[in-house]
């Protein structure tokens, strides 16, 4: 069966934070060729697609486009606060390797 991404309720609290859905504005992951591992995530702020798929929590919007669905089956899309940087991070279980950099996997 294949399920939709997740989103943690950190991840729609930090977009409640920065107030994204004031603006109109939703999380938008999306999945692109290239990297350092064959595909890389496209993470930014943008507006909402007729096509997407939207996962709603806490009155914020985190989007997918169709064509990068597939690749993120079952992951979660956290925010991490770390020593490096706060970021928003992608678990993804279809991942066969990952780069160092996080943004960057196989398939």
């Amino acid at each position: 069966m294949k399920l939709p991404p997740k989103v943690t309720d950190r991840a729609f609290a930090r977009l409640a934070e920065i107030g994204a859905s004031n603006q109109g504005q939703a999380l938008r992951v999306a999945v692109e060729g290239g990297g350092c591992s064959g595909f890389q995530y496209e993470i930014a702020l943008d507006a909402p697609e007729a096509e997407d798929l939207i996962l709603e929590g806490q009155g914020e919007k985190v989007v997918v486009d169709a064509v990068s669905l597939p690749f993120l089956e079952n992951a979660v899309i956290d925010f991490t606060e770390e020593l490096i940087g706060a970021r928003f991070v992608i678990e993804n279980p279809n991942a066969t390797s990952s780069c160092g950099c996080g943004t960057s996997f196989s398939m």
